[in-house]
């Protein structure tokens, strides 16, 4: 009787795992083709076997790689990899901003000297030294906002002018077109500002000079500061020679802050912009 009780229980056992297998390759068939309708967690309860083979089928595919693209080409545009590439913004070449007058305490504040007037107000306003002497010239080197910059003013006096600014531009090298010259002009109103990009030399001997310098050309800019006409009929170059009374100085400090941030917007902003700002800019006179 034990014998055959034992034999039963282990017929029925083997029925049963049989049955089992069956329905786990079953199920796994049905999955295959596509018919199957519940949800897969159902298929967790039939065998261990079952559940890797849906494992291993719900595992994501390599993505295929686009026609064309090598291997190396993907990495190299993964996020983790990938790197913004930004060229470089090119240095700001140096500009020469030269201010024209004659050395020495006699021409101190006379009107052929407000070039190195403008020249001194742009060097305490910017924290640029004159103090040492080279090319002919009290030189000075420093930087407007980021553009490299060299202030000049040379001791040749007035008439032969190119021979040190013709020596600057030539060592460094310096393109006519960043080559800045203020002088005075007696055919503009007196504390007028005029900014030109080219120009000849108007009569002015420091100009004509600086002209002959640059082997005949005129295509660099200029600032202008008017000193008016000579009252009756005053010789030019004695005119030009007088110092300036208390107000009239008052009025040309006023126009030097206006033509330091003319040239502020020349070498930051360009040349269009600056010409914009002189153009606008008021005299003192005019503001009262």
């Amino acid at each position: 009787m034990i014998g055959t009780f034992q034999s039963s229980v282990l017929y029925s056992y083997k029925i049963q795992t049989m049955s089992a297998i069956v329905v786990s390759v079953s199920s796994l068939s049905l999955f295959s083709a596509g018919i199957l309708r519940f949800p897969l967690r159902h298929f967790f309860r039939f065998s261990s076997l079952s559940k890797t083979l849906i494992s291993a089928s719900c595992k994501k595919a390599p993505k295929a790689m686009p026609e064309g693209l090598s291997s190396s080409a993907t990495t190299a545009a993964s996020p983790s990899e990938r790197a913004v590439v930004v060229a470089p913004k090119p240095k700001p070449q140096p500009w020469l901003i030269v201010g024209l007058g004659n050395p020495g305490k006699r021409y101190d504040g006379t009107r052929h000297n407000v070039g190195f007037e403008m020249v001194d107000a742009i060097a305490e306003a910017e924290g640029i030294s004159l103090s040492s002497v080279s090319f002919k010239a009290l030189f000075g080197k420093g930087f407007i906002g980021n553009v490299p910059v060299m202030l000049a003013k040379p001791q040749t006096f007035m008439n032969a002018s190119g021979e040190s600014v013709g020596a600057i531009v030539s060592y460094y090298k310096i393109p006519l077109k960043q080559v800045l010259v203020i002088f005075d002009d007696l055919d503009l109103p007196f504390a007028k500002l005029r900014l030109l990009p080219k120009g000849g030399h108007g009569g002015h001997n420091g100009m004509r000079n600086i002209i002959d310098h640059f082997k005949g050309s005129r295509d660099f800019p200029r600032l202008r500061i008017g000193v008016g006409r000579p009252p009756g009929k005053m010789d030019p170059v004695n005119f030009v020679l007088r110092p300036f009374n208390k107000q009239e100085q008052e009025e040309l400090n006023f126009t030097f802050q206006n033509g330091i941030e003319a040239v502020r917007i020349l070498l930051l902003e360009g040349f269009d912009k600056s010409a914009t700002f002189v153009n606008s800019s008021k005299k003192l006179k005019q503001l009262g």
